[in-house]
C-alpha cells in the first residue's frame, strides 16, 4: 500500500465497505469523510489508477454508471495495511496514548 497516495488508500477502503460501489456513491462516501467535496477531475482519474494497479475493478453498470469491486489483490491489500497498522499500534482495536515522561 506504500505506494498509494492517502486519498487513493482511502477509495479502496471505501469500495471494499461498500455493497455496490458505483462512482457517486464512492463520490459521496469520500465527501462524508473528508468534509469537503472532491471534484470528478479527482476522484475518477484516481479510481482509474487503482484499476491500472489492478487493485480495483470496474465494470459498467448502465451507459452511465461504472461499478467498482475490490480484486483479490486489492483485499490483500488491505489485509496486509489492516495487520501493519494493528503491530504498529500495538492493539487492535483502540489506540491508547501516554504523555511523554510517563
Amino acid at each position: 500500500m506504500y505506494e498509494l497516495t492517502a486519498f487513493q488508500r482511502d477509495l479502496l477502503y471505501i469500495t471494499a465497505g461498500l455493497v455496490e460501489p458505483h462512482g457517486l456513491g464512492i463520490k459521496e462516501e469520500i465527501e462524508d469523510y473528508y468534509d469537503k467535496e472532491v471534484n470528478h477531475g479527482r476522484l475518477y482519474p484516481n479510481l482509474d489508477d487503482l484499476v491500472e494497479m489492478g487493485l480495483i475493478e470496474k465494470t459498467d453498470h448502465d451507459d452511465r454508471t461504472n461499478c467498482y469491486q475490490l480484486t483479490t489483490k486489492g483485499e490483500e491489500t488491505i489485509n496486509s495495511r489492516n495487520k501493519w497498522a494493528q503491530n504498529k499500534t500495538n492493539t487492535s482495536t483502540e489506540v491508547t496514548m501516554t504523555a511523554s515522561g510517563d
